[in-house]
């Protein structure tokens, strides 16, 4: 049953509306964007639907077919405080958006989630898909940057996750066929078209069988690793340097970090590390891209993934095994795990003449060293696509 099918079955007709938010991949400048990096990324045609309609009376309902829980509020009175379930996402969106604009209607809902759980930037697509039907409810038009600040608001100050707008900012801006290559210094974005000589492919997504939670993992640590090497940097150069919260590697030459990075603790050098070394990945991929050399783009990708295991330090034990099976079958150019990286899926540019032997391998090879996750690991393969559709 479908969310559509689900609504009309709950609410005894059909929506009156369906909202669609894709997906997104980031193949290279993970772990950058809350840092003022550069990132690129693709939306997928896979992604989060919500069929809804009106209520009148100020009360939102909401339902998830991969979620138990039925959840109630009201657009006057969001509660203030997490109650740390799938829906917090969405109380979170509720506040930024009403602090803006004013709410007076609330709707009935059911959001459906094509893929499983974990590595896809789901969060910020359930929300960007919400306030998209929260907003059309309320006669409320967003332009592309205020959906992206509220979403990210939501994850930042409600739930607590320290993300950048990497997420939201490819399932806004994204164009099918065409790469995103973004600085999150000033938001600048350009979206590039495919080359004309590159070599056909698709995007594979490799679910490990584990879901995970951001605010459950250790990826706001992470960025405090990062401000806390920025900031010794300054101090060390003799650089100023003021709120913490405001201090971000991208203020620091890589010549200051080069100078003086013996001095960092471990962890800090190594987030810094990856910081400076993702950055550079994304203006040579940028550059492959451009040319049309899919082969570069992918080995900087695995690139990517690599830095992400050994100088960020994230991914399963899961993860990195899929990571690795990719790195040595035939027919993937390139990829890492998507997200944070602690449980989720990895992604993959593959040639699509090789499609069914890559499924077959990866499964084989993956389910081999894990037996116990047989039907929950699966696979999927995708094709770039859109970002969602403002009203």
């Amino acid at each position: 049953m479908n969310a559509a099918e689900r609504f009309e079955h709950f609410y005894k007709k059909p929506p009156q509306k369906i909202a669609f938010t894709p997906y997104r991949v980031c193949p290279i400048g993970a772990h950058s964007d809350h840092q003022l990096g550069k990132i690129t990324g693709f939306a997928i045609n896979k992604g989060i639907y919500i069929a809804y309609g009106p209520e009148e009376n100020g009360v939102i309902e909401i339902q998830s077919l991969q979620f138990d829980k039925r959840v109630q509020w009201h657009v006057e009175a969001t509660p203030k405080i997490r109650e740390n379930d799938w829906a917090d996402y969405l109380r979170g969106a509720t506040i930024a958006l009403h602090k803006r604009y004013a709410l007076r209607r609330g709707l009935c809902a059911v959001i459906e989630g094509e893929l499983p759980i974990g590595g896809l930037s789901s969060s910020a697509a359930v929300i960007i898909t919400f306030l998209s039907a929260l907003c059309t409810i309320n006669k409320i038009e967003l332009t592309a940057e205020e959906l992206i600040t509220i979403s990210k608001e939501a994850e930042n100050n409600y739930v607590g996750v320290s993300c950048g707008k990497l997420d939201q900012s490819c399932e806004v801006y994204c164009k099918k066929d065409h790469l995103l290559y973004m600085d999150l210094k000033d938001d600048s974005y350009e979206l590039i078209p495919q080359h004309s000589s590159m070599k056909q492919h698709k995007i594979a997504i490799f679910f490990s069988g584990i879901e995970r939670s951001l605010t459950g993992s250790a990826f706001n640590m992470r960025v405090d690793e990062c401000r806390s090497a920025a900031y010794a940097l300054k101090a060390y150069a003799g650089m100023e340097y003021g709120n913490f919260e405001e201090t971000n590697l991208r203020d620091v030459p890589y010549e200051v970090f080069l100078n003086f990075r013996e001095r960092l603790p471990e962890n800090w050098r190594k987030r810094a590390e990856h910081w400076y070394t993702e950055y550079r990945r994304v203006e040579m991929g940028v550059e492959a891209w451009k040319r049309g050399d899919i082969e570069e783009f992918g080995r900087l990708s695995f690139e990517s993934g690599c830095s992400s295991i050994y100088n960020w330090e994230t991914g399963s034990s899961e993860l990195k095994e899929l990571y690795e099976i990719m790195t040595r079958t035939d027919g993937i150019y390139g990829g890492r795990f998507s997200g944070a990286g602690f449980k989720g899926c990895c992604m993959a540019l593959i040639d699509p003449a090789y499609e069914e032997y890559i499924k077959e391998m990866v499964k084989k090879e993956y389910l081999k060293i894990f037996p116990h996750l047989e039907g929950r690991y699966s696979a999927h393969i995708c094709e770039s696509a859109d970002g969602v559709q403002l009203n």
